[in-house]
């Protein structure tokens, strides 16, 4: 073995010379970058729950000036749960909202349970062009009652951002919100997420909410009645980073006015806005990125006045992957969509004209996300490899260790403490303590194989290889308590 190794050894002892500061001053920086965002996004909790009890929900409920809402969902064999999310989203509490469900060309009987379920009729309504699409509708239902405000348009397949795309045709209210067709929605979360654009309607252009894990929670009638936690430990630990990236990360961008990315599940739109950029883009994988940057774009370019802002309140609740198979797939995805996007908005990169869009958020997009998982690789297989061969002292490991996994487990505690505190979601200390043990148990593998994921993801796009998008199955929304423990 000693012969085999041998001829390494001066090779990673001369790597090791020249990256064994830099790596430590990475990991440092960007745990503390995390630690940064989760004190901003405290910050911001707090200023929310002040104003709370004078945010006037109830005058927002009863009033007739607030902004229409046209919830918006596209299907593709979603039979399980399209018939509980349907009339979840109908249900939600708002003066005046409508919902248009499109059905990508399912090659399931989800629009047969829609139509029995809403007793849907075909009418003769044409799609207004205020978006190009590839596939226009086929046929449009509406329930037969004439009451409730339930659009059902089907189309041939064309992908969910051209599905979208043709919802925000069939729309008629001001503000568009888009929810994935196997998402639940808190009951009153489009108050919530209302609320900026009827405070500042000029202003505010964009906006996205809470989205959490629903794995494990008890589901009745498209609400969630208990939170839980799930027996998965791939769920469990997506829990925690879903907290810790989508909930308090972006509260903290949204807090420092330099949000660039709104999750796809759970996000609202001004309608004319959507339009003047041309809405989802069907070519982009990262879509819902691509598109927050175009805003972006769009807006500082006409040097308007503008925001994009994240609500901390409204909950969107969704299934994650509880495969590892699924969850790599969708770790590729999310990477490849990642690095196409910002290269497609390299322009922006450390470019004044952008402001604090510029200068701050895409290059940390750059150096912390899309770059994260190959310097995290490298940095770990060098520090392990060069310990074995001797070149690393043990001091040095475990100072690498110690910036690196524990200082990001300390950053998660602190996470999940100013999450617990604010909104104290998870009743149960079992469920707490099976957060706290998803937190460490994160960092032993879970951590290092999404990071191979990704790159992976990378990889096929430098390489020009065909997307895939794969599949994830699911269980349907509702729950039996006697199923529960």
């Amino acid at each position: 073995m000693d012969d085999v190794l041998e001829p390494v050894t001066p090779v990673v002892e001369a790597i090791f010379a020249g990256i064994a500061l830099p790596v430590l001053v990475y990991f440092l920086i960007i745990n503390s970058s995390y630690l940064v965002l989760v004190v901003a996004a405290a910050l911001d909790f707090r200023r929310s729950t002040r104003q709370l009890p004078f945010a006037g929900r109830e005058e927002l409920l009863g009033s007739g000036m607030v902004p229409g809402v046209s919830v918006v969902t596209a299907m593709f064999n979603e039979e399980a749960g399209i018939k509980v999310a349907t009339q979840a989203m109908l249900a939600l509490h708002y003066p005046r909202h409508e919902v248009i469900v499109v059905d990508d060309g399912s090659s399931d009987d989800g629009f047969e349970v829609l139509r029995e379920a809403f007793d849907l009729v075909e009418v003769p309504r044409r799609m207004p062009q205020d978006l190009q699409v590839s596939e226009a509708a086929t046929s449009v239902h509406v329930p037969r009652n004439g009451r409730t405000r339930l659009t059902v348009v089907r189309k041939a397949n064309s992908g969910r951002s051209d599905s979208l795309n043709v919802g925000v045709n069939f729309a008629t209210q001001d503000l568009v919100v888009f929810v994935d067709s196997d998402s639940v929605l808190d009951p009153d979360a489009l108050l919530a997420i209302v609320r900026p654009f009827a405070e500042d309607p000029v202003r505010v252009v964009a906006g996205g909410g809470v989205i959490r894990a629903v794995n494990g929670c008890v589901v009745r009638g498209g609400r969630v009645t208990e939170v839980r936690m799930s027996r998965n430990w791939l769920a469990r630990i997506q829990v925690v980073e879903y907290l810790r990236a989508f909930h308090l990360g972006r509260a903290g961008w949204s807090r420092l006015k330099s949000l660039i990315l709104i999750s796809g599940a759970f996000g609202i739109f001004r309608r004319d806005v959507l339009v003047e950029v041309g809405g989802l883009d069907p070519t982009s994988i990262g879509e819902d990125f691509e598109l927050v940057l175009r805003v972006h774009k769009h807006m500082r370019r006409l040097k308007r006045d503008y925001r994009v802002q994240f609500v901390s309140e409204p909950i969107c609740w969704t299934e994650v992957p509880e495969t590892a198979g699924v969850l790599r797939k969708q770790r590729r995805r999310w990477h490849r969509g990642l690095w196409e996007t910002l290269w497609a908005y390299r322009s922006m990169l450390l470019n004044p004209r952008y402001g604090s869009i510029g200068m701050v958020a895409i290059p940390y997009y750059w150096l912390f996300e899309l770059l994260a998982p190959l310097l995290e690789l490298f940095g770990l297989v060098l520090v392990v490899l060069g310990t074995l061969l001797g070149v690393v002292d043990v001091g040095y490991f475990l100072l690498f260790m110690a910036v690196a996994y524990g200082y990001a487990i300390l950053v998660t505690l602190a996470a999940m403490t100013v999450e617990e505190l604010s909104f104290h979601k998870y009743p149960r200390w079992r469920d707490l303590l099976s957060t706290l043990a998803a937190a460490v148990v994160e960092n032993i593998g879970y951590r290092q194989a999404t990071a191979i994921w990704r790159l992976e993801g990378w990889w096929q796009s430098l390489t020009g290889r065909k997307q895939e998008w794969g599949t994830m199955t699911r269980t349907g929304f509702d729950t039996s308590e006697e199923e529960r423990p």
